[in-house]
């Protein structure tokens, strides 16, 4: 008989690694509008994996690890590239270009969305069901209430730059799929996070000196630069190894869970450091946030069941 298949469920760790990153990432739209300013978003791009890439194999070298030689693995890290860094990545810079980024952020956040559809119709483990279809459009929701309908004042104007960052979205989605192989192939996290970087480097540097002709630019300013070096060590590298830690132990569909805590992290960061007021729309926005991501784990309705009366054995011992 074929065992039913268990949906993962996080732990205490999982969650506690998916508030890291979803820190690291929240500052990467902060990076990327510091760094559009001065910068085309090929070169942006570049300078982010390339970046990411070197402070990954030092470590790697400084702690005595070797990359893989085995050229299907090299050709996944190139797949992986393609999917998670140079298609979204500039996609979402190009739309940055022509849209604001809250709304960017909001669109970004369909992620989610676009994950449970492709884990449920490419994987035999992560399928569809009412709890996580509820709590991915609860949590959206809780998105947009907190984001505000100011940000969504664009929308509608500027179509393709909309679209350009729902392909992002879409493409991340594929990404989370496609790097469950890595863990087939006995690859550690750190090296898969390391590889998918380089591979992206490969490909993006030649992309970024043929279109945009960086050495034709204006020096940009040290602002920019510190965005640049933010972007590619805490929002890139060290993300990354977060990234496909969770992907091993918690699944796609937990994954992507982190574009919905992405603008809590950006906002609760602001209140903290910035002396950015708290509003009641961001607490409606994180209350539904909340209750999502409940839906989505299960954990609570499952206990709610569990400890649910049994008529049929009312009165035995």
């Amino acid at each position: 008989m074929v065992q039913p298949v268990q949906a993962k469920v996080m732990g205490a760790r999982e969650w506690g690694m998916l508030i890291t990153l979803s820190l690291l990432w929240g500052g990467s739209f902060f990076f990327v509008g510091v760094a559009v300013k001065a910068l085309p978003p090929f070169t942006i791009v570049a300078l982010r994996v390339l970046l990411a890439a070197a402070a990954l194999l030092a470590f790697l070298r400084v702690t005595g690890r070797s990359m893989p030689r085995d050229p299907r693995i090299w050709l996944a890290f190139f797949g992986m590239g393609l999917l998670n860094n140079l298609i979204p990545f500039s996609l979402i810079v190009w739309g940055q270009t022509h849209i604001a980024s809250g709304l960017a952020s909001i669109l970004n956040a369909t992620t989610p969305l676009f994950g449970v559809v492709v884990a449920h119709l490419l994987t035999d483990d992560e399928k569809l069901t009412a709890n996580k279809l509820t709590g991915v459009l609860v949590g959206f929701l809780g998105v947009a209430v907190m984001i505000g309908p100011a940000a969504l004042g664009g929308l509608g104007s500027n179509v393709l730059a909309q679209f350009a960052v729902l392909g992002a979205a879409l493409s991340y989605a594929f990404a989370g799929v496609f790097a469950r192989r890595f863990k087939r192939m006995g690859v550690a996290p750190i090296v898969t996070a390391t590889g998918q970087v380089s591979a992206s480097s490969i490909m993006l540097v030649p992309v970024a000196l043929l279109v945009d002709r960086p050495w034709t630019l204006v020096a940009p300013g040290i602002e920019v630069w510190a965005a640049i070096v933010g972007i590619a060590l805490i929002s890139t590298a060290l993300a990354y190894v977060l990234f496909f830690r969770i992907l091993e132990t918690a699944g796609v569909t937990n994954l992507m869970l982190v574009t919905f805590l992405i603008p809590v992290s950006a906002i609760l960061l602001g209140a903290l450091f910035l002396g950015e007021s708290l509003e009641t729309k961001h607490l409606l926005g994180m209350a539904l946030i909340a209750a999502g991501l409940a839906a989505i784990d299960g954990r609570l309705f499952r206990r709610k069941v569990a400890i649910a009366p049994d008529p049929a054995g009312s009165g035995k011992i």
